[in-house]
């Protein structure tokens, strides 16, 4: 796991729009994630 990590690390230090880019899909499935939940409130059962 920590290879991993540092991988990660390293491209993101060479790639730093990536990091924004991987900011901006965070960001848009949080929303999403609270949107879905808003919208599914009441479901009846058979």
């Amino acid at each position: 796991m920590s290879q991993r990590n540092q991988a990660l690390r390293n491209y993101l230090a060479e790639n730093p729009r990536m990091m924004g880019v991987a900011f901006a899909i965070l960001l848009a499935l949080t929303q999403a994630g609270n949107t879905a939940a808003a919208h599914g409130g009441g479901i009846s059962g058979p």
